[in-house]
């Protein structure tokens, strides 16, 4: 089983830092390539920018919780989630980011 992890490309868990616009405010992100990958995916099957998918992700995160908690680690939890349901369904419910945050 350590062969499947170990052997993985190294790009895979590089970090990478991204600047970006969130609510009128400038904010970097770092996550591991993988993640950013993913989070292109997600972005493109639901006909956005990346920056456009984060803004608007934030902002529904925003209207439903009251505040955004750890936008990072919310990122890395929506790549796990499209990825465990990407296998099961053909679309994406943005829902489910949502319902996994509560």
């Amino acid at each position: 089983m350590c062969h499947l992890f170990a052997h993985q490309p190294q790009r895979n868990y590089e970090s990478q830092t991204r600047s970006l616009r969130i609510g009128g405010h400038c904010t970097s992100i770092r996550l591991e390539m993988s993640f950013w990958d993913t989070l292109e995916e997600i972005a493109a099957k639901e006909g956005m920018s990346l920056a456009k998918f984060l803004t608007t992700l934030h902002d529904e995160v925003l209207d439903h919780h009251g505040e955004v908690n750890n936008f990072a680690s919310l990122l890395r939890c929506c790549c796990l989630i499209y990825r465990s349901q990407s296998t099961t369904a053909t679309v994406f419910p943005r829902e489910a980011i949502l319902d996994a945050a509560e």
